[in-house]
């Protein structure tokens, strides 16, 4: 990437960036891009994407609604409540 590259970057975003960053910044970008280029090359006709590295078959559970506490349990520690509801006081006038 070259640097009027960089600044037309950088204007989009509304930056004001040092010489020096953007000088940096079309170094590395050019890095990646060089990197990027390399990995195009790489033939993947016939490879299966690859969701995890790791060789094993998820044991998730099934994902079913299950009521652990009551809500009159979870209501007897609130010092105030009013229909089913914790009771705070008004934030909003």
């Amino acid at each position: 990437m070259d640097l009027k590259t960089v600044m037309e970057y950088e204007a989009m975003v509304k930056f004001n960036l040092p010489g020096s960053e953007r000088e940096w910044i079309a170094e590395k970008a050019s890095m990646l891009e060089e990197s990027f280029n390399e990995l195009s090359k790489v033939d993947t006709d016939g490879v299966e994407p690859l969701v995890s590295v790791l060789n094993f078959n998820s044991a998730l559970r099934e994902d079913v609604s299950v009521r652990l506490v009551s809500r009159d349990e979870i209501l007897a520690n609130s010092p105030d409540q009013y229909d089913g509801y914790f009771q705070v006081p008004r934030t909003i006038e």
